[in-house]
């Protein structure tokens, strides 16, 4: 197994598959109601919604950094307000992750070894991120993903949500 598709291998299973570390983000997400996913915790830590768009806006970013664009903040910002917390609000939200999801796998999936080698343009004094080859980033992103996954776990056993 090349480095790129033990890379896509965790990506699929972080997102849908087989985590070792537990349950995958959508099994993590299953049955949570829209209250539920914009429920701060008394902390004033972020919201379960408020993470996903997080995950959903650097995925993206990386999607353009690993097509040549030059390292910035994701387009919707760092940490986008949920708006108004409805089912279909809700149930758009995590759709617009899966797709990003598929789209980061589908643009991997054509990367050439030169590519994955390739920097990420931009000024590491500017912009976190720049300069790191584009596998560097892919990695980066799923430690990102974990993490996020991770928290999202412990918010929603928090707010009550079931599983």
């Amino acid at each position: 197994m090349t480095e790129k598709e033990r890379l896509i291998n965790q990506l699929e299973r972080e997102i849908d598959g087989q985590p070792w570390h537990g349950p995958s983000l959508v099994q993590i997400l299953d049955g949570l109601s829209p209250s539920q996913a914009a429920a701060k915790p008394p902390s004033g830590a972020h919201s379960i919604w408020e993470i996903l768009l997080h995950m959903t806006g650097w995925k993206r970013e990386v999607i353009r950094r690993v097509r040549g664009g030059v390292a910035a903040e994701p387009e919707g910002g760092d940490w986008p307000p949920i708006g108004a917390p409805t089912e279909a609000r809700w149930r758009a939200a995590q759709a617009d992750h899966l797709s990003a999801h598929h789209d980061l796998l589908g643009t991997m999936r054509g990367l050439s070894d030169v590519q994955l080698a390739a920097r990420v343009p931009g000024d590491a004094a500017v912009f976190s991120g720049a300069g790191l080859s584009v596998m560097a980033t892919l990695w980066g992103l799923v430690q990102h993903d974990v993490y996020h996954a991770g928290q999202i776990a412990i918010v929603k056993k928090i707010v009550g949500g079931s599983r």
